[in-house]
C-alpha cells in the first residue's frame, strides 16, 4: 500500500470440515492444500505459516506487517465507520456476537490471534454494517413498539457492506453513470442483496443479524416468525435449539444435504430431484427480492452478480433471470456460460437492463480503508 500491490492471496474454505482446502498464491508459487482446519484459529495460523515459508513466502518475519485489517460483520449501532481496534472495541464486538453467532465469534477470534501473530501490527476493523448506514428510516425500522429501537436498537443493520461498496462503484465507474440505480446480488455461502441509489444503501435483504432474507448455504432467510412458535410450543424446542436449526441446519443443507452449491449442482445435474427444487427455490427467493427494490429503486440501471456464487454460478444467474423480460431483464446464455474473469456484461443485446458480473475484493476494499485510518 498505497500502491495496492498484492504479494501473496488466498483463502482457507470448507473450515471445520476433513476436506478444509488452503489455497496460497503468489507471482511466482500458486497451490491448493487439502487438510483438516477445525477452526478459524488453525487456518489463520496455516496462512502465518506460509507467509513465513523460506522458499514460498512473501516476509522475512511478522514485523513486516504494519496493518492487519479485520472484516467484522456486526457493528451494530456503536460502529459505523472503519476503527482502531483496542480493548473496549473488542468487548464491544464480543457483545454484538448474539447478533451474528456465525460471523462475530470467529471475526474476534481473527483479531486475538492476529495480536499474537503480528504484535507490532495495528489492527483495524471494517465493519460490514458501516456501508448500510444511509438506508432509510422507513426501511430500516421494524413494525414493533417503537421504545425497542429507541431504547435497544432493534433494527435493520445490513451486512456484505465491503462487497457491496466495492462492487457498487466499480460499476458506477464501469458505466459511466452520474445517477445510478443498482441492484447488487452477492451470493456465496452467506448471500444478500442492497438496492443501491446514487452509490448509497437505500435497502437491504438483511437485517437485524445475517440470517434473512435469501436462501444461504446454512441459513433458513424469510421465515413466518409463527414457524418459531410451533417449534417451541409444539415441536418441544428450546429457543437454543431453533437458533442452532435456522442458523447452521437449514438453507440449502437442510433443504439437499449440502452446503456448497457446487456440490448441489453436480447432483442437480445428475438428476437429483431435491437438489433441482432447492436452486429453484433459492433462485425464486432471489427473483422476489428483484422485483421490490426494483419498486423500492423505481427502476434499475443494473444488476450485478457477486462473490463466489455470483461470479461463478451460471446455472444461478440463469435460474435468477429467468423470466423477467417484463422488467426489462434478458440474459445471454453464451456470455452467461462463458464469463471471463473480470468486469463483464451477460445481458442480450435487447434487455433494458444492464446484467453485470463483478468480481468482488473486500481484501483491496479492506486495505484502503485501514491504511487510510491508519496513515491518513
Amino acid at each position: 500500500m498505497p500502491q495496492e500491490s498484492v504479494l501473496s492471496s488466498g483463502m482457507v474454505e470448507r473450515i471445520g470440515l476433513e476436506n478444509s482446502i488452503i489455497h496460497y498464491k503468489t507471482a511466482h508459487t500458486r497451490i491448493a492444500l487439502t487438510e483438516p482446519i477445525k477452526n478459524h484459529n488453525i487456518g489463520l495460523k496455516a496462512i502465518v505459516k506460509l507467509l513465513l515459508d523460506a522458499k514460498i513466502g512473501v516476509i522475512k518475519d511478522t514485523n513486516a506487517i504494519n496493518i492487519v485489517g479485520h472484516r467484522v460483520v456486526h457493528g451494530g449501532s456503536t460502529f459505523a465507520k472503519t476503527t482502531l481496534i483496542d480493548e473496549k472495541v473488542k468487548q464491544k464486538i464480543s457483545d454484538l456476537s448474539a447478533l451474528a453467532p456465525l460471523h462475530n465469534p470467529p471475526n474476534l477470534e481473527g483479531i486475538m490471534v492476529a495480536e499474537q501473530l503480528f504484535p507490532n501490527a495495528k489492527q483495524v476493523a471494517v465493519f460490514d454494517t458501516a456501508f448500510h448506514q444511509t438506508i432509510p428510516q422507513k426501511a430500516y425500522q421494524y413494525a414493533i413498539p417503537t421504545k425497542f429501537l429507541d431504547e435497544n436498537h432493534i433494527r435493520l443493520y445490513g451486512f456484505h457492506g465491503t462487497s457491496h461498496k466495492y462492487v457498487s462503484e466499480k460499476a458506477i465507474a464501469y458505466l459511466a453513470l452520474k445517477q445510478s440505480k443498482l441492484i447488487s446480488i452477492h451470493l456465496g455461502n452467506g448471500c444478500s442483496m442492497t438496492a443501491i441509489k446514487d452509490g448509497k444503501s437505500i435497502d437491504h435483504s438483511l437485517g437485524f443479524g445475517p440470517m434473512n432474507g435469501l436462501i444461504m448455504g446454512t441459513r433458513s432467510g424469510d421465515i413466518d416468525q409463527s414457524v418459531i412458535f410451533y417449534l417451541v410450543d409444539k415441536l418441544g424446542y428450546s429457543l437454543k435449539e431453533v437458533n442452532t436449526l435456522l442458523q447452521k441446519q437449514s438453507g440449502m443443507l437442510g433443504l439437499t444435504g449440502f452446503s456448497d452449491l457446487r456440490d448441489i449442482e453436480t447432483e442437480a445435474a445428475q438428476g437429483n430431484k431435491i437438489c433441482q427444487l432447492a436452486l429453484e427455490m433459492n433462485a425464486y427467493r432471489i427473483k422476489k427480492y428483484i422485483g421490490a427494490y426494483m419498486a423500492a429503486l423505481n427502476g434499475v440501471d443494473a444488476l450485478i452478480f457477486t462473490a463466489g456464487i455470483g461470479e461463478h454460478s451460471h446455472v444461478m444467474r440463469h435460474l435468477i433471470c429467468a423470466e423477467l423480460n417484463y422488467l426489462g431483464v434478458q440474459l445471454d446464455q453464451d456470455k452467461n456460460k462463458n464469463y471471463h474473469k473480470g468486469i463483464q456484461e451477460i445481458q442480450s443485446a435487447h434487455s433494458k437492463v444492464k446484467i453485470l458480473i463483478i468480481p468482488t475484493d473486500e481484501e483491496i476494499e479492506i486495505a484502503q480503508q485501514a491504511y487510510q485510518l491508519v496513515f491518513g
